[in-house]
């Protein structure tokens, strides 16, 4: 089986040894991605970050052959719980009548403590 991997020049680069998305046959997978522009901008709430993560990993989840109605699963990391509501909205547009499996943890911190949200996804090309 080929596997692909994908480091999206427009995006924020990996803050470690990793690459924006993976594909493996038909599956794909995209790394974790938090509310920071490529050029580092750092939006102060959640929201913000929150619409900036997931555009980013639109296009991450894209370049790998994938489109949000093919999503399986998405997980999502809050360093406050309570802002869940805050996110919902552009969950339900972004994935519409899909609803993939999801799963929504709070977390202590995330890489940098300005952020507050990151989110990551697993599903199939077209």
């Amino acid at each position: 089986m080929e596997i692909k991997r994908f480091l999206i020049e427009d995006q924020m680069k990996p803050v470690s040894h990793y690459c924006h998305s993976v594909r493996a046959g038909e599956l794909i997978w995209v790394s974790g991605i938090v509310g920071m522009t490529a050029d580092g901008h750092i939006p102060e709430d959640t929201k913000s970050q929150f619409d900036i993560a997931l555009d980013a990993m639109d296009v991450c989840l894209r370049a790998a052959g994938g489109r949000p109605h093919t999503v399986t699963k998405v997980q999502i990391f809050l360093t406050d719980i309570s802002e869940r509501g805050l996110i919902n909205p552009a969950r339900e547009v972004y994935f519409g009548e899909h609803r993939p499996a999801s799963t929504l943890v709070e977390v202590s911190a995330l890489v940098d403590p300005r952020m507050k949200v990151e989110i990551e996804c697993m599903g199939i090309a077209v």
